[in-house]
Order: C-alpha cells, then sequence, then structure tokens
C-alpha cells in the first residue's frame, strides 16, 4: 500500500538529510507504528506520505513514496485527500470550522460526498470517537484532549484508505486513549484501512502494530516485526525495560504476554519490607550520577525567591467558571513543597483551569494562596517569580524568531547569568541549533525551550500540563532529573498529565479529578496500583503485588 523507494529529505537549512535513502513497504490493512527519539524524523517522514513533503512545509525529496499506486510526486496534498487522512501533532493547527460537528463533517464536504451519506456518516464518527455529546460544543472551548478526539473523527468521516496520524494519543487520559485506539484497530481489522501511527507513548499502542519502523536518527530506517524492532530501538517503553531487565530476547507486546511469560517463568517477588509514601525517585532516574545544573546560579537583578514553609499552595474554595460550567467546583486543597504532585483524570476534568487559577491568570472566586501570596493581585513579574505555569500548547508562550533570542530574553526576565536558561535546555536534552526558529521544532522541542524559560525564574512553585507531550522516553528521563532537583531545593511541583508511567515514576501523591471536583487523594502507590485506568504496565504484570517500577522489580526479585 505505501512503498518508500530510495527516498532522502532534506531541509535547506540543515546539513545532513533528515531521512536518508529509505526503503521499505508497508502492506495493506496493516498497523505501522513509526517509533524514534524527539527529532528523529517521525513527522518529516508522516507528511512525505501524502506528499506535505515537500510540496507544503519545503524540503528537497529524492525518490519516490508511492500510496496505492499513485505518486506523491506527481499528486499533491489535496489531490490525495481521497486517499489519505492525515492528522498532526497540533489539532488546533487543522481546524477550519467552529463547531464538532461542522468540523467533522467539512472533509466530507470538500470531497463531494452526497449530503444522506454525509450526515450518516457524521453520526457513525461522533459515536465511534464517543463525541456526540460535543456535537454543538465550539471547537475553542474544548479541553485538549477533546480536541485532538475532534480531529481524529474529521479524518475517519472521510473513509480513507490510509490514515496517518502523528502522536493521536498524547493528550488523552488513558480511558479516551484506548477507546481512539480500539476504534482505530477497528478499522484496520475490520474495514481493512492502512495505518501509520507516530507514538512517543509505546505502552499504549505497541500491542496493536503489525510492523515496527524505526528512526534512529541517523537518517536510516528499519522496518521490521514489533517484538523485534522493539528489542533493539533505543526506544525503550515500560515492557521493552522490563524485558531488558528480566534477561528477555524479544519485548512482550502486551500485559498479557508479559504477565504470561512472568508465569511461565516463575519470577516472584520479595514482600516489601514497607510500602510509603515516597521520594522523588532520584536514585533510580540517576540524578545523583549526572552533574547537576545550578539553575539559579548568577542571578543579577534581583535574590532568589525564598522558600515557604509547607504548605506551598492553599486554596480554600476555589471555583472556576466557564459561562455555566463550573470547571473547577468549590475546591479545597493544600500542595506542600518538596514534593511532587500528579494532577489526573478525564479530558474536561478541570486539571487546566486549575493550574491556570493557581497561577493567577484564571479569574476565580474563593481564598488562593501560594508562596504566601495571593498571584491574582500581582504582576505577572511577580507571579512568575512564585509560580511558573507551563501550558499544554508551549508555543503560546513563544513569540521571537530564533531559540537562541527566546533564551536570551528569558535569562533577562529572570534575571539570571546569560545562558543559564539555554544550559537547562541542553540539559533537558534538547538537540537543536540556538538559530532555529521555534515554530520550526517539533512539539516536543518547543515544550522543552518553554520548560527550560519557566524553570530560569526559579519558583516557589511549578505547575506543568502535560509536560511529556511530544517528549521521547530519554527526553522525560531528563525532565525527571529536573524535577528531582527542583523538589531538593524545596519546590512544590504540581504536574498535570495522562502518562501514568511518568506520573508513577516521580510522583508521591496523586490527585485525581472529574467535574471540577477532587474524586481521589493519596499517595500515588495506592491510587495508581487501585486502578486499572491509572496503573502502569509493571503495576498490571505483578499484580496484586503494588510495584510500581521496573526497578522495583529489580530490587524485590527472588
Amino acid at each position: 500500500m505505501i512503498s518508500f523507494d530510495q527516498v532522502s529529505i532534506r531541509y535547506t537549512e540543515s546539513a545532513s538529510p533528515v531521512i536518508a535513502d529509505a526503503s521499505f513497504t508497508i502492506p495493506d490493512g496493516d498497523l505501522c507504528l513509526v517509533v524514534g527519539g524527539t527529532g528523529s524524523g517521525k513527522t518529516t517522514l508522516l507528511r512525505a506520505i501524502n506528499g506535505l513533503v515537500p510540496h507544503f512545509v519545503g524540503g528537497i525529496m529524492t525518490g519516490r513514496v508511492i500510496v496505492n499506486g499513485r505518486s506523491t510526486r506527481a499528486e499533491r496534498p489535496r489531490e490525495l485527500a481521497d486517499l489519505i487522512g492525515f492528522v498532526g501533532q497540533n489539532p488546533l493547527a487543522g481546524f477550519v470550522t467552529d463547531t464538532v460537528e461542522d468540523e467533522v463533517a467539512y472533509g466530507m464536504e470538500q470531497l463531494g460526498i452526497a449530503p444522506t451519506a454525509m450526515r450518516k456518516r457524521v453520526e457513525e464518527t461522533l459515536d465511534l470517537m464517543n463525541i456526540a455529546e460535543l456535537r454543538r460544543r465550539p471547537l475553542m472551548q474544548l479541553s485538549g484532549g477533546q480536541q485532538q478526539r475532534v480531529a481524529i473523527a474529521s479524518v475517519l468521516a472521510a473513509q480513507p484508505r490510509v490514515i496517518v496520524l502523528d502522536e493521536p494519543t498524547s493528550a488523552l487520559d488513558p480511558t479516551a486513549a484506548q477507546d481512539v485506539l480500539s476504534a482505530l484497530t477497528t478499522l484496520v481489522h475490520d474495514v481493512g484501512m492502512t495505518a501509520v501511527v507516530a507514538e512517543h507513548r509505546l505502552e499504549r499502542v505497541m500491542q496493536a502494530a503489525d510492523q515496527v519502523l524505526w528512526l534512529p536518527g541517523d537518517g536510516s530506517a528499519t522496518l521490521g516485526p514489533a517484538a523485534q524492532v522493539l528489542g533493539r530501538a533505543s526506544v525503550v517503553p515500560p515492557l521493552a525495560e522490563l524485558a531488558h531487565a528480566l534477561g528477555w530476547s524479544e519485548v512482550p507486546l502486551s500485559v498479557r504476554d508479559a504477565r504470561r511469560r512472568v508465569a511461565r517463568e516463575r519470577i516472584t517477588l520479595r514482600p516489601p519490607s514497607e510500602i510509603t509514601p515516597r521520594p522523588p525517585h532520584v536514585d533510580r532516574v540517576g540524578a545523583r550520577n549526572e552533574p547537576r545544573v545550578e539553575i539559579t546560579s548568577g542571578r543579577s537583578t534581583r535574590e532568589r525567591s525564598p522558600r515557604v514553609e509547607t504548605p506551598a499552595v492553599s486554596l480554600r474554595s476555589l471555583t472556576v467558571k466557564h459561562g455555566q460550567l463550573r470547571a473547577v467546583d468549590d475546591l479545597t486543597l493544600t500542595l506542600e513543597g518538596g514534593s511532587i504532585t500528579a494532577l489526573m483524570g478525564r479530558n474536561g476534568a478541570g486539571k487546566s483551569s486549575l493550574m491556570w487559577a493557581i497561577q493567577g491568570a484564571l479569574p476565580s472566586t474563593g481564598s488562593l494562596s501560594v508562596a504566601g501570596r495571593d498571584p491574582r493581585t500581582l504582576s505577572a513579574e511577580a507571579a512568575r517569580s512564585i509560580v511558573g505555569l507551563v501550558p499544554q500548547e508551549a508555543a503560546d508562550l513563544l513569540h521571537l524568531h530564533t531559540v537562541g533570542l527566546e533564551c536570551v530574553q528569558s535569562d533577562r526576565e529572570s534575571g539570571v547569568s546569560a545562558g543559564t536558561t539555554w544550559t537547562l535546555l541542553q540539559r533537558l536534552g534538547a538537540d537543536f541549533d540556538a538559530d532555529h526558529h521555534p515554530r520550526d521544532l517539533s512539539e516536543g522541542q518547543r515544550l522543552a525551550l518553554v520548560l527550560a524559560i519557566q524553570l530560569s525564574a526559579d519558583p516557589s512553585v511549578m505547575l506543568l500540563d502535560e509536560p511529556t507531550r511530544g517528549l521521547d522516553y530519554t527526553m522525560k528521563h531528563n525532565l525527571a532529573l529536573i524535577l528531582c532537583d527542583l523538589v531538593e531545593r524545596g519546590t512544590c511541583v504540581v504536574v498535570s498529565t495522562h502518562d501514568v508511567e511518568f506520573a508513577a515514576r516521580i510522583s508521591q501523591r496523586t490527585i485525581v479529578m472529574a467535574e471540577g471536583e477532587v474524586v481521589a487523594d493519596g499517595p500515588t502507590r495506592e491510587v495508581c496500583t487501585s486502578s486499572p485506568a491509572f496503573a502502569p504496565q509493571v503495576t498490571k504484570v505483578f499484580l496484586p503485588d503494588p510495584v510500581l517500577t521496573t526497578d522495583e522489580v529489580v530490587a524485590r526479585r527472588v
């Protein structure tokens, strides 16, 4: 169905090709998972399938891409729209209408589908993606995860033969992600659709993959059976990490396969000496074995903000309304300094609204104290010195022409020595030049840049809204190091995330929200191991033992 023949792609500003002499074939009706580190060329390869590269985003391409007998060199993306559907990383960038129902119908209107067939497909797709109740909602009022589901629905409704998805579950809660992937696999297995999916959270999708296409980052591409390719790929999802730790040559692709192998090999764990709320996993992620970055060194214009005694954040009867919707409903909560709290819950539960309210940028009622002050009464500069926020859409905070200029501006605004923000960016594992335009970066790279900018101010409270969206496993590891360093300095860190693996690795406390209220609040081990939806894969493999990580398995193995 999809054939790459000696394809090379190079951008004019790059000295080396992103894709170099790639040749492979994806059969009709397969689900192919594309894996690789951030910036390895996954998005470029996906865009080449429907001709966005080079017709729309530029670049120099040699070789041939053939999809169902049609050449992307001879036909432009709009001419291939009946054959190939494409869902990018940023749903907002692809929306052209105002409401959910109109957006789902738009693509079919452009293809000239009959109104009766179009209406039927709209209803089927709304049900398939479980968004029927959102049909008349304005797109701008949806959460990031809801927008992502609408973007996928708008492409599926046109019923293309090939669908290409760039991180389709990055903003989805675990249950919604499972719904989307179930719908996708149904179309692959029952309808014969060919799907090409790039994902960083491989644990969500690898069990459904027929093949894996690995991009190591040197321009090459390796296609093969999922278990074999993941066994040697540089990206290491949780089950691959477990397989390596237990000496397995092939990676189990599902929790079921891993549980069966554990039972077959009679792997048992010693009883834990005690189960208590955990400190950050500094030892496990290796922070003490790596050079530290002093993020507050060299302040030039103001002294470092003093740390305060816990609680660092105190809310009493906090309420946030969006029209008639109570996004945060009469919430009373305290958050301590020197700890990492994971904030979880389904899309639209009120997590982002709570974070923006704590930062003081969103109107709210009730009592709010952050580091002993109410950020709602402070100037933007003063508020930034006590509470930092990394939003879901990192690009919203970037406005200069190069990465280097953004870093220089950040150093100036934060009052730190020159180079502090750039050093933080390198600590996060970002591999790009200072003269790159922020809009030319991948979603993960932009997120790393904004995180470095916010960290340079060294706030007493650090809020991160979906910080692992677009990050590969290496960058998440580096992010964990940064957060552990902040905690050791007494910072209160709150991470709103759908990434249960990351939450289990770095947090001590987990709060679950639903409809603006707290429905669960406790030690991460208790909250995450008591619910299948929020349990990491290692926990599921060893249930009912409340183990959270592979390192715990290794330490307790008999």
